[in-house]
């Protein structure tokens, strides 16, 4: 018999849908459940792709015998922490606070008031790892719930105190200027901490880090000497492949070791969103085309299987098929014998990537360059051109041999601050590399977002088969706010913009605080305890990092001076962090670097009849520097056009161009 998650949109949820456990989505009919009958919450927290979340799922939630502990003695709720990132907080840093350290799948103990009172992570079915069996565990928490509550009551009292203090921000004298010293210490830190060995910041796993590396290429264009060579080695070290899918484009989540080689299979949208990206912006500083060539593979790999027809793009696919973490994308040395016919180009391909008959990974192999095209061209007496372009040949015939097989799960759902990730990485790239192809997947993926995610009073964060639900969070205005900036700098069209400027005010009027920084989730929006501020980054930008930069460019299309005053408050509360801790505030510091830079405004104007102006609306949008906003309009601008464009006659009739750095202008001028 099918649980109450068989009702849930979420594919995680129904992935336990048919569970023995009664599961229940967060929600008051489990809460008030778990009052009535003063039973504790079991909470499990989780996300399609976890490959630890379908181990524990098949050890402990299909088995009948630990399915009757949980429904005897818990109400258990099961919650995907990708559509409710506010849960997952709460709940991440109590969990951190108890242990120590977290992950996902999260396990839980709550109070029915939802306060956490014990947890941790994965838990096996025996003792082993140094954990306790979960059945084990859940008969001495029901024990202690019995027997000794005002104990239980206790550690959620004093878990509860510590949230609080935690979530508040600390009491500091009034805010130090923003400074550039600020971009420059935390520059030092990161190259301080930089593995010039293997690339990339720790130690395994190992974590692309496309915020860090993109604030290194700003530093860069500062003139900081050593910046770009991190920056570039770090690119180069994931681009090589393991964490890199070589085959079909688009990266793997993490390396497991500290060579990049060994990946956790699952991919992220997320992930491959702002490495595209990263990847773009290192090739317009280089013009190296290994850069553009691996950015335009991801951006081809997220248009053929991770979007959906209506124009979202999906979460994640899973690290699993066929029962076994990567099956998908290993290979063994006789499948490529087989594969690649020509002796020549195999043993080209086998010395390219160090092809081993025993295998890299478990007796498969995991494709990873060791060799470059040009380190073979030279004995072989051909050009490095020559060889990369066989090699590639025999990567596509790979790529078609490995469509068939048996393929991982895909988490179809669609969540807003992802997709504005996908969407400024597509905006960007049909900019700068002038491809029309980008554009219209960046135009179909804006409409869908403000339409479909957009149907009522409010934006709402999930979207999975026609059916959009749960407040948008703070992450959700803001990312979608600079999403829409940078495909109106691609475009021109002014529905872009008017879209940012309401989604903005939205943002301002139900995410703000009486400090400054800003909630995490709406005022009317229902959470336990209390209002979550994530302030750092994580795998995708904090929602407040996200909003500082958001203010910023608006105010520089001219809009509400406030805004600017209010994002560059935000950033004096985070300064000191930022530049103490930069791969924890690597999006607060990209923003950080654009208040800091003297600002760069271009406004174009033209006849309404008038086409010829096109070309050179493409040159400016293709050349504008990271700090640059760009405004273009018939004359006179429609509604709904920035300000900068307001009071600017055209000269001469013509196409008229006005440009102003650092809110100085300079005379018009027909280009």
């Amino acid at each position: 018999m099918p649980n109450r998650l068989i009702h849930a949109t979420s594919p995680y949820l129904l992935q336990h849908a048919h569970n023995p456990v009664d599961w229940y989505p967060w929600g008051e009919e489990a809460l008030q459940k778990a009052r009535q009958e003063q039973k504790p919450i079991f909470l499990s927290i989780g996300y399609a792709a976890c490959h630890w979340c379908h181990v524990m799922a098949h050890e402990s939630f299909e088995d009948e015998q630990t399915a009757a502990l949980l429904n005897d003695w818990f109400v258990n709720i099961k919650v995907d922490r990708e559509e409710r990132p506010d849960l997952d907080s709460i709940y991440m840093n109590a969990v951190v606070a108890m242990t120590g350290q977290g992950g996902w799948p999260m396990s839980v103990f709550l109070t029915p008031e939802g306060k956490p009172f014990y947890g941790g992570t994965y838990f096996p079915p025996v003792p082993r790892y140094g954990m306790p069996a979960f059945r084990s565990l859940l008969a001495d928490i029901h024990a202690v719930w019995h027997n000794e509550p005002a104990r239980v009551l206790q550690a959620a009292d004093q878990i509860s105190d510590h949230l609080l203090q935690f979530n508040r921000l600390p009491v500091q004298a009034p805010a130090a200027p923003l400074a550039l010293s600020s971009l420059t210490g935390a520059a030092d830190r990161l190259l301080e901490q930089y593995d010039w060995q293997h690339g990339g910041w720790g130690a395994a796993p190992k974590f692309p880090q496309p915020m860090a590396i993109d604030f290194l290429l700003l530093q860069h264009q500062r003139g900081n000497q050593q910046a770009l060579p991190a920056a570039l080695h770090a690119l180069d070290a994931m681009q090589r492949g393991g964490v890199h899918d070589l085959v079909s484009g688009g990266f793997h989540r993490y390396s497991t070791d500290a060579q990049w080689l060994v990946p956790h299979f699952e991919k992220m949208l997320y992930d491959n969103a702002q490495l595209a990206r990263t990847y773009l912006r290192a090739y317009r500083i280089t013009a190296n085309p290994a850069y553009r060539h691996t950015c335009e593979k991801t951006l081809a790999f997220l248009q053929r299987e991770m979007r959906d027809p209506q124009g979202g793009f999906y979460s994640s696919l899973d690290a699993d098929s066929e029962g076994h973490e990567g099956r998908y994308y290993l290979w063994t040395l006789d499948d490529i014998r087989t594969l690649i016919s020509d002796p020549f180009d195999f043993d080209l391909l086998r010395q390219a990537f160090d092809l081993r008959p025993q295998g890299n990974f478990e007796g498969r192999l995991i494709l990873q360059r060791t060799a470059s095209s040009a380190q073979l061209a030279e004995p072989l007496h051909m050009t490095a051109e020559e060889i990369e372009n066989r090699l590639q040949r025999c990567l596509a015939m790979l790529h078609q041999a490995r469509t068939p097989r048996p393929r991982p799960a895909t988490d179809d759902k669609v969540l807003v601050s992802w997709n504005a990730l996908a969407l400024c990485a597509f905006a960007e790239a049909a900019r700068f590399l002038d491809n029309a192809a980008y554009l219209q997947t960046a135009r179909s993926n804006a409409a869908f977002l403000l339409e479909a995610m957009h149907p009522t009073d409010r934006l709402l964060r999930a979207w999975r088969q026609g059916k959009a639900q749960h407040n948008a969070f703070l992450e959700d205005y803001a990312a979608l706010i600079l999403a829409l900036l940078a495909l109106y700098q691609t475009d021109f069209d002014p529905r872009w913009y008017a879209s940012a400027i309401q989604l903005a005010e939205a943002m301002l009027q139900n995410f703000s605080s009486q400090d400054g920084l800003l909630y995490d989730t709406r005022l009317d929006h229902p959470t336990p305890m209390l209002r979550p501020r994530s302030l750092q980054d994580n795998a995708t930008p904090c929602g407040n990092a996200l909003a500082a930069l958001a203010l910023l460019q608006l105010s520089a299309f001219g809009e509400n001076p406030r805004w600017r005053t209010l994002a560059e408050e935000m950033l004096a509360a985070i300064q000191p962090q930022a530049e103490r801790y930069p791969l924890a505030y690597a999006f607060w510091l990209q923003a950080l670097d654009f208040a800091l830079t003297p600002l760069r405004q271009t406004a174009a104007l033209y006849p309404p009849d008038d086409t010829s102006h096109q070309p050179y609306l493409r040159t400016i949008a293709q050349t504008s520097a990271p700090h640059a906003v760009t405004a273009a309009a018939a004359y006179p601008p429609p509604p709904g056009a920035p300000p900068l464009l307001n009071d600017r006659p055209l000269l001469n009739n013509r196409l008229t161009v006005y440009v102003c750095e650092n809110f100085s202008c300079n005379l018009p001028f027909n280009p």
